[in-house]
């Protein structure tokens, strides 16, 4: 439970039942026939649920890359839209859980991100952080694994939707586009060979993150054990931050990846 304790910059708060809300913590993008791509974004909201307030933070920071993946939402519901593949997405800031996570993980409720101290965290008990497991990455996780086992018949390929900031700890990013991989890099380094010459991004494998960083939680430990095809994409996110640049991505990456696809239906790649 929760207690209600009152902090300089915030305020705990419970219902009258003494239950919190936490609101809609996943989303479902459901798609017909038989889908080979099943699309995940685990950043995709900002969203604080209303009895943590502002989590002791300004507006400012709930609005930047540390609480979500700006314009990583629209990126994946444009592909969704043109591959016909269902998305899973998140509905509650990563700040509040990063669903891209374990539970052990020390950023899977951080205390600190980048400059920003994160005071809503710093206090919790560890019976709080447990009712935080079990009313989003719980949720979320089954999410997805049920969509694995109802499209297992034609499934064939994971694709995580991320973006990143420009400007990290005061350096400039020169990578556009990352490819990344967990334990199994055959569709990322499938995907890094045949990069498209236009239009022309900076695009690496495993930056400006990799495995190593604990960003294939999800891969890992959805992907893999079924048997998927898997890869994570990130996105600089100066380049998808109107509706129009998401599309232009979108219609950039999704036949990238049905080439890439149709060489291992091929048996082009081991």
């Amino acid at each position: 439970m929760y207690h209600v304790e009152i902090f300089p910059q915030f305020t705990f708060t419970e219902s009258q039942d003494g239950t919190l809300d936490f609101g809609t913590v996943v989303h479902t993008d459901n798609a017909d026939g038989a889908p080979k791509v099943l699309l995940v974004c685990e950043h995709a909201s900002n969203r604080i649920p209303v009895f943590l307030r502002d989590m002791g933070l300004t507006n400012e920071a709930l609005e930047s890359h540390i609480a979500w993946d700006p314009g990583a939402l629209g990126v994946a519901q444009h592909m969704a839209g043109l591959m016909s593949a269902p998305l899973v997405h998140g509905g509650v800031s990563r700040l509040v859980y990063d669903c891209n996570r374990p539970p052990e993980a020390v950023g899977a409720m951080p205390v600190k991100s980048e400059q920003y101290d994160i005071p809503a965290n710093a206090r919790m008990t560890p019976d709080e952080r447990q009712v935080r497991v079990e009313n989003i990455y719980v949720p979320f996780t089954q999410a997805v694994s049920g969509q694995i086992a109802q499209h297992s018949p034609s499934l064939q390929l994971m694709v995580t939707v991320h973006s990143f900031t420009p400007v990290f700890h005061g350096l400039q990013r020169s990578v556009e586009l990352g490819i990344l991989h967990g334990r199994d890099d055959r569709f990322a380094m499938a995907m890094s060979e045949a990069v498209p010459a236009q239009p022309s991004f900076v695009t690496r494998l495993n930056e400006p993150y990799s495995a190593a960083d604990g960003v294939a939680h999800t891969l890992d430990a959805q992907a893999y054990p079924s048997g998927l095809l898997n890869v994570m994409i990130e996105i600089r996110n100066d380049l998808i931050r109107t509706p129009q640049q998401q599309r232009a991505m979108a219609e950039h990456l999704v036949p990238w990846i049905d080439r890439t696809l149709a060489g291992f239906d091929e048996g082009g790649f081991a």
